[in-house]
């Protein structure tokens, strides 16, 4: 059945590598905890003890707010074909955004995608297997696109517009970090 682990194993990097969707789960000191599906070919595994991941503008920015107060972060996968289980990353996690100097070291990982507005870097804890036997079996159809045409037809300053309408403050009133901080908005 289940398993604490320290890293990531080799089979667990095969497996999160042919995931379609993961859950990511934040909270910050106080106030709402916010667990969002992730998809896009938008995860990476770089150690046993390390994972990134990037995100793309969306109507909340929950997860940047969080982590600038709360770092912890937790990753799950699901197995929806083949052998059941369930994984999770338990994790600290740092966020880059476009004008941090990290930023050009590792959105090289990713495709390109518009509206890229974060890289989050997680430092691995701990790892955990469950069986996931309660799982169903799901057929993965195909990505949706619906994202990025918006996002190209929004273009790269209708996007800013966006993250200063949407993007600034958390659910719970916290900044998120997505500009610099003294930047002219």
């Amino acid at each position: 059945m289940g398993k604490q682990l320290e890293q990531i194993s080799p089979e667990l990097q095969s497996f999160i590598e042919k995931q379609k969707i993961f859950f990511v789960a934040t909270a910050a000191c106080d106030g709402l905890i916010n667990l969002s599906p992730k998809g896009m070919d938008s995860i990476r595994v770089l150690s046993p003890n390390r994972v990134i991941w990037l995100n793309v503008t969306g109507s909340g920015n929950e997860t940047a707010a969080h982590l600038l107060q709360n770092d912890r972060m937790t990753i799950m996968f699901c197995a929806f074909e083949g052998k059941p289980l369930i994984l999770r990353l338990y994790g600290k996690g740092k966020t880059y955004h476009p004008y941090d100097l990290e930023w050009n070291e590792y959105i090289i990982h990713f495709p390109l995608m518009k509206g890229a507005r974060q890289i989050f870097d997680v430092n691995i804890d701990m790892v955990q297997t469950s069986c996931g036997m309660a799982v169903p079996f799901m057929d993965y159809n195909r990505e949706r696109e619906e994202l990025n045409r918006w996002a190209d037809n929004k273009g790269d300053e209708g996007i800013v517009r966006y993250w200063k309408e949407k993007n600034t403050v958390s659910l719970d009133g916290l900044t998120t970090g997505i500009f610099r901080q003294n930047a002219d908005l």
